[in-house]
């Protein structure tokens, strides 16, 4: 065996035979779906014993008319603005809103009162419940009568489907491809900053307990530094393995403990399709078939092609992040001289995560989703998100050329970092000495 061989073998070793890696390994797969239904959970049983809100409505206008509803109650006022204020104050009333007389074309000078500001939520509900009203009451300027009104008052459940060039069919769900794309790029983003900083604080125990000294007298610091880089992704690619196999068996499980099966629960969305959906029981059979078009979506998923995407960008993006968080190990001779450096390494790949959710998701085909998608250091979160919608091969293959060719860099310097650092000690490192290595020849 070579001596790489020889060292990723030793780190492969002593990590997986860690019973801390035993406990993670098999308790995250469990811990996860615990910790998200216990979330769904609190959220519905706080939705549900949630009191209700009251909100005074002072409308000049006369034009609006707001219904209670299980989270706010709504009370009209017919005084002056400035009495509705003093009321509201001295009440423990949740907002008030106030219509001045306006122009139906053009309203405007609408207010909500409120004592703290308000969530995004509240100011939503209102807003689409102003916007409503006022739309109404344009399209019966217009001629059209209560009863017209309320027949052109029409719910759907919008269907998608994707076609490929060649013609080919295939049901789609934009919240399913969130939660993929939210998953796999919060995934790699996990995965590279916590086995990143796993070779760091590996490299750092090494050198000062002087170990390593002992170990380069047989083999090269690159090719130890090569090593320990590939041994902690093997670690990690069996964990995510690991991870991959509990995940499918525990969901067959629980399929099979709840009989649930898509193919049967399409069918009955198709033929209550026909039923009329003023009928309570055929409603709920059509929120049931609803989810079963759902669960047919998520059988459908190409799991091997995702996890295959996957796989690479982990390998690549680690191996980009990896080495460089080795030569910082190599450079310094503590974790706390460490984190001037660590800040600048894991920058890239917070703006990718945060890029992720402003630009990727909303707009997986834009711009800015493109370069994030392509820069080496952005692109394992960013790409595996635009995935998750679909993406043109040759951007995913421009993509990948470039992660190899940056980790490929990465590598060779963080190695003429780490020949140097690793024997070095109680020298003051900084950024001018780093280069000063990664220039040096000998």
């Amino acid at each position: 065996m070579s001596k790489i061989g020889l060292v990723i073998k030793r780190e492969f070793d002593s990590r997986v035979k860690k019973k801390s890696f035993l406990l993670a390994t098999i308790l995250v797969p469990l811990l996860f779906p615990a910790i998200i239904g216990g979330m769904i959970y609190f959220a519905i049983e706080e939705s549900k014993n949630s009191e209700q809100q009251k909100v005074y409505v002072l409308d000049e206008a006369g034009s609006f008319n707001f219904e209670d509803d299980k989270k706010y109650a709504f009370e009209e006022l017919n005084i002056s603005l400035e009495e509705a204020k003093t009321i509201f104050t001295e009440s423990e009333a949740y907002a008030l809103l106030y219509f001045p007389k306006f122009d139906l074309a053009n309203p405007e000078g609408i207010i909500m009162y409120a004592k703290k500001n308000p969530s995004l939520q509240a100011s939503s509900y209102f807003e689409n419940q102003i916007e409503s009203q006022i739309r109404d009451e344009k399209l019966k300027e217009s001629g059209i009568n209560e009863a017209e009104l309320e027949s052109l008052k029409t719910n759907i459940s919008l269907s998608t489907i994707n076609v490929s060039e060649s013609g080919e069919e295939k049901a789609s769900s934009a919240g399913v491809a969130y939660g993929i794309a939210y998953a796999f790029s919060f995934l790699v983003y996990m995965f590279v900053l916590i086995y990143g900083t796993q070779i760091m604080q590996g490299v750092i125990e090494e050198k000062s307990s002087k170990i390593v000294e002992i170990i380069v007298s047989s083999v090269k610091p690159f090719q130890l530094m090569l090593g320990k880089v590939i041994g902690v992704a093997s670690v990690g690619l069996l964990q995510f393995a690991i991870w991959v196999v509990l995940i499918f068996a525990l969901s067959a499980g629980v399929f099979a403990m709840f009989d649930l099966n898509p193919a049967d629960m399409q069918t009955a969305q198709q033929s209550m399709s026909g039923m009329n959906g003023g009928n309570s029981e055929a409603q709920a059979m059509m929120e049931n078939s609803k989810a079963g078009e759902i669960l047919n979506i998520i059988y459908d998923i190409p799991y091997g092609y995702y996890i295959s995407v996957f796989a690479f960008f982990f390998i690549s993006g680690y191996l980009l992040y990896g080495a460089l968080f080795a030569a910082v190990g190599s450079a310094v001779d503590n974790i706390t001289d460490a984190q001037q450096f660590t800040m600048p390494i894991t920058m890239p790949m917070i703006i990718g995560f945060l890029g992720t959710f402003m630009f990727v998701m909303p707009e997986p085909d834009g711009n800015v989703s493109f370069w994030l998608s392509i820069i080496p250091f952005t692109a394992p979160v960013a790409m595996m998100a635009r995935v998750a919608f679909g993406v043109p091969a040759w951007e995913l293959a421009l993509s990948m050329g470039l992660m190899v060719v940056g980790f490929l860099f990465t590598i060779w310097m963080a190695g003429r970092i780490y020949r140097i650092g690793i024997l070095m000690h109680g020298t003051k490192v900084n950024y001018k000495t780093l280069l000063k290595w990664v220039k040096t020849n000998s």
